[in-house]
Formats: structure tokens, sequence, C-alpha cells
């Protein structure tokens, strides 16, 4: 059943009984309110027959030594004013009636429990119709009767009935209106339950970018609020899931690829000398490119070492100095086709130098490999506040915007064919990025085609000076 469903029936339901407990009681009470008020008026109106009883006895003639069963009578016809609604009766000692009103109908039960000088009564009920019944035993001359009282009450009854009746009426009307109201409530009051649950199918489904609307400001509407800001970030964590199964498909699609191109020439030269008998020179040729493609192999597997370890390693806190990082570049590409232009601030810099070396050499390398023979690498270092910035510029082909974004992707290359005519596979840039997170730090790169691309690292200083060294080195 729908919450809204049972919120309505509990609910009429609870307003059902409350209007039928609260009716009862209200009708009961105005029908025992004026139930109480006739019966001290029979009681009032019994009282004074009895006085008028014995007064009229009192004026009996004094020859009378015993009073007689007809002036008794008689007496009783006298206080009989024959009305329609209040009746008499007189008994002898011996409960024999003596006089009675025409339509007295109740029986002498009453007579069992009364005591001279006090007065009881009952409600009875006779045909249908309801009666208050009065009795009293009173000394008159020298006689103890009985005299009894009957007043009609059954208007009042008839009354309580009328009430009751009317009250179901209005209770019915009541619960028609309130029926519709309560509905019309519940379902508004519910709404954003059905538009969460209706959210909650479509992300089942797999639609993870519907969202509730919000239609309320309250507990419910900050419900919704919470509840779309729980499925952004379920959309967001499952698009983070889909883009990594998909790197990790072309990584692995890429990884295959970069050794099946070396292990199919390595198996294809090494078979060339184990089956054919050649030449010094071309057993020399062939064991090149059986060593070139082995070397090639290595430092990818090397590559792939170094990024499984720094993604597992906790950041340095050892120092360094700029200045050694700048000579080792130096004497690492002392080239004749190659000019490096190195301008640099000496300071104390927080980090690894080791991996800040692999970085730079990585990054020198790409430059080399984006530009032509005899081009220009820039490598600067500069102090901007407390950081101290690395910046490695070259003047090759560039990369395109859209390509930016991929570049720190394992085995991505811009330029395929360049990049494998120079033995690359394309982890270079991947590696550096994974040393800049290592160091807290990321990759700031800019680039424009056919102007060339400049990458830079901002590192923590531990303390720095103001000489400055640089120059234009023809290495």
């Amino acid at each position: 059943m729908k919450f809204a469903w049972k919120l309505f029936i509990y609910t009429i339901s609870i307003v059902a009984v409350t209007l039928a407990f609260g009716g009862y009681y209200i009708v009961n009470s105005f029908f025992q309110s004026a139930l109480s008020r006739e019966s001290k008026q029979a009681l009032n109106e019994h009282g004074i027959i009895c006085f008028a009883l014995e007064t009229a006895a009192l004026n009996i003639p004094s020859k009378y030594d015993h009073l007689q069963d007809q002036i008794v009578t008689q007496l009783g016809a006298n206080l009989d004013t024959g009305g329609q609604s209040r009746y008499i009766r007189i008994s002898g000692e011996d409960m024999t009636v003596l006089y009675t009103s025409e339509g007295f109908c109740a029986d002498h039960v009453i007579l069992q429990d009364t005591t001279s000088g006090e007065q009881t009564y009952r409600i009875t009920e006779v045909d249908g119709n309801y009666y208050i019944q009065t009795a009293i035993q009173v000394r008159v001359s020298d006689r103890e009767l009985y005299l009894e009282t009957l007043s009609d009450i059954t208007h009042v009854f008839a009354e309580r009935e009328a009430g009751f009746s009317v009250y179901r009426q209005v209770c019915i009307l009541v619960l028609l209106c309130e029926s519709v109201i309560i509905f019309l409530l519940s379902r508004w009051l519910t709404r954003p339950v059905m538009l969460l649950s209706r959210a909650t199918r479509n992300m089942a489904r797999g639609n993870y970018s519907y969202r509730a609307r919000k239609i309320s400001n309250d507990e419910l509407g900050q419900l919704t609020v919470n509840f779309n800001r729980m499925a952004a970030a379920l959309e967001k964590n499952v698009e983070e899931l889909q883009e990594a199964a998909r790197v990790q498909e072309e990584f692995v699609a890429a990884f295959a690829h970069e050794l099946k191109t070396p292990l199919t020439a390595i198996i294809g030269y090494a078979d060339m000398l184990r089956s054919q008998k050649m030449d010094e020179e071309k057993q020399l040729l062939s064991a090149n490119y059986i060593y070139q493609e082995g070397r090639r192999l290595e430092k990818l597997s090397f590559n792939l070492l170094d990024i499984i370890v720094l993604k597992r390693a906790e950041k340095p806190v050892t120092t360094f100095r700029a200045a050694a990082i700048f000579e080792y570049i130096q004497d690492t590409f002392s080239r004749p086709d190659l000019y490096l232009s190195l301008d640099y601030d000496d300071c104390q810099i927080v980090g690894d130098a080791i991996l800040i070396k692999t970085l730079l050499i990585n990054l020198v390398d790409n430059g080399i490999k984006a530009s032509e023979a005899y081009a220009e690498i820039d490598i600067t270092g500069e102090i901007r506040g407390r950081k101290y910035v690395f910046t490695v510029s070259d003047h090759g082909c560039g990369i395109s915007p859209e390509n930016l974004n991929k570049i720190t992707e394992a085995f991505y290359m811009v330029d395929k064919s360049r990049s494998r005519s120079r033995h690359g596979a394309g982890l270079g840039l991947t590696l550096c990025a994974e040393i800049a997170h290592l160091h807290g730090a990321e990759l700031a790169v800019e680039s424009a085609v056919g102007q060339g691309t400049s990458v830079s690292l901002a590192l923590d200083m531990a303390e720095f000076h103001n000489n400055k060294k640089g120059g234009d080195l023809l290495a």
C-alpha cells in the first residue's frame, strides 16, 4: 500500500474515532443533564403531592377514629389533576392499591426499597416509553400509606436519539468533506516522497543525471536537496569509474601494442640470425636492432615500475640546491645538435633531487622529440614568493587544445609517428605528473600549435639566496 493511502486511512480513522467518541460524550452529557433535571422536578412534584395528602388528611372530620379506604381513595382522586404526563398511585400498608391514576402502568418493585419518610425513585421503561417512578411511605392519620408518582420522560430519551441521529448525519458529512481534504493533503505531503521514489527508480535504471524536484522548504525539501547532492556525487563517482575503466582499457591496449612492436622486431631479427647465414655487416645490423628494441623494452619496464612505485610513495621532506639540478641537466644533454638556454636562481628546495632530475630530463627529452635538429630548449628556475618554479620550454610543433588534457595519460602520444621514430612510448609525461603529485604540485602546461610548449612545476623552498646565475650555454 502506498504511503499516501496509509496516511489517508490512518488520519481518517483517527478523525472518525474522535468524532464518534466526542459526539457520544456531547450528546450523552446533554442527555444526563436533562435526565437529572427531570428527576429533580419529579421528586419536587412528588414532595408537593405528599404534603398535599398530609394536609388533606388533617381536614378529615374527627368523627372517624380510623381512616377508611374510601376516604383515601377520595383524597387520591382530589390530588390527581388528570394530566397526561404525571400519574399517582396510593397503596395501603399491605401494598394494596387504594387509588391509581388512569394510565399508571408501573409495578410495585420500588416499594420494597421504600422506607418511612425517605423518597426513592427509579427510571423504568414500559412499552417503549420511559418514566420516572417516585415513592415514599407516609403516615396519614393512623395509617401508613405508600404514595407513588409516575412522570413521563420519553421526550428526554427521544431527544437523545434525535441528537445521536443528527450527530451521525453531521459526522458522515464531516467525514466526507474531511476525506477529500485529507486525501488531497496526504497527496500534497507525500509528493516529495513520490518525486524521490521516481528519482531512485530512474537512477536504478542507470539514469544518474536525473534529479528530484524540490517543492518544499521543510525536512522533506532538505531531504530532496541532500538526495540530489548524493546523486551528483554518485554520478561523479560513476563517471570517474567509467573514465578509470576507459583509461585502464586504453592502457592495456597501448601497453600490449608497445610490447608487440619491439618484440616483433626482436623475434624477427633473432630468427634471421638463427636460420640464415649472413655476412658480418648484416649480423651486426640485426644485433643492433635487437639491442635497441631490447633497451626500449627495458626503458618501458623501468618507467612503468617507477610510476607504480611513485603512486605508493610518501611526500619527500629532504632538500636540495637548484644549482645542482641545472648542472646535472647541462652535463646530461651535452650534445652538438642541441642548444640549451639555462637561466636560474639558486636556493634550497624541498623535494627529492633524483626524482626532480628524472622529471626535468623527461621534459627536456619531450622537447627534443617535438623539435627539429639543432633546436633550442629553454630551462629556467625562478623564485616566486615562497615557491621555486622550474620551466622547460621548446619551440617545436606544439600541442592542440583538445590534446592538452590527455598528455599525462599513459601511452598517450600527440604525434605517434614522431614519438615512435624516436623510441617514445608515451610514459614520460605520465611519470612527470606522478613525480609532481608526490611533491604536492601540478604540472602547468601551456602550448600553441607551431610555436612550442612550456611546462612548469612549482616546489616549496626551504631557503633562498639572491645571487643570480645563468646564461646561454651551447651544449
